[in-house]
C-alpha cells in the first residue's frame, strides 16, 4: 500500500558539533532556521530502553521537532490524503545527530535497535493536553492495531 520515498513536510537536518578544548555545543533549532509558521511551544526530552519502539502514531495538529541524541530506526509514513506524497513510507536507519521536523498527519515510529539507552528531545509547535492540560490529546494510536498498516520489521 505505501511507496518507499520522500514525504513532503518532513525536514530532516544534520546537527553539527561546534567542539574545542571544553567538549562540545551542538544549536539545536534557532528561529532564523525554522519553517515559516513553525513555532515550538514545549520541551520534552524522552529515554527509550533497547529493542522499544515508541509508535506508530500520528497528530491531527501538531508537527514535532525530534532530536535524536542517540541512533534510532526512524518510520514515517504519510497518511495525509490531501498530500502529494500520500502513501510514501520512508524508514531512515541513521538517526543520530540529526533532527526531523514531522508534520501533522505523517504516522511516526522509532524504535531503538542498539543495545544501550536511547535519547530523544522533542520541540513540539503544540502544548501536551493544551494550556494547562485541560485539552485532549491530540494523537491518534497505531499501535496494538492488528489491521494497521503502520508496521515496524
Amino acid at each position: 500500500m505505501f511507496r518507499k520515498g520522500d514525504i513532503d513536510g518532513v525536514i530532516i537536518r544534520e546537527v553539527k558539533l561546534f567542539r574545542d578544548a571544553r567538549g562540545w555545543l551542538a544549536e539545536i533549532f534557532r528561529a532564523d532556521e525554522l519553517p515559516e509558521g513553525f513555532s515550538p511551544l514545549m520541551s520534552y526530552v524522552s529515554m527509550t530502553i533497547p529493542g522499544v519502539a515508541r509508535g506508530p502514531h500520528e497528530h491531527s495538529y501538531q508537527s514535532d521537532y525530534f532530536y535524536f541524541l542517540s541512533n534510532f530506526k526512524l518510520y514515517l509514513w504519510d497518511n495525509r490524503k490531501s498530500s502529494t506524497t500520500y502513501l510514501n513510507m520512508l524508514v531512515m536507519e541513521e538517526t543520530r545527530g540529526k533532527t526531523v521536523i514531522i508534520p501533522p498527519g505523517v504516522v511516526h515510529a522509532y524504535k531503538n535497535d542498539t543495545t544501550s539507552d536511547g535519547l530523544v528531545l522533542n520541540f513540539p509547535d503544540k502544548l501536551y493536553a493544551g494550556w494547562g492540560k485541560k485539552e485532549p490529546v491530540d494523537e491518534i494510536r497505531h499501535e496494538g492495531d492488528k489491521e494497521s498498516p503502520f508496521t515496524l520489521d
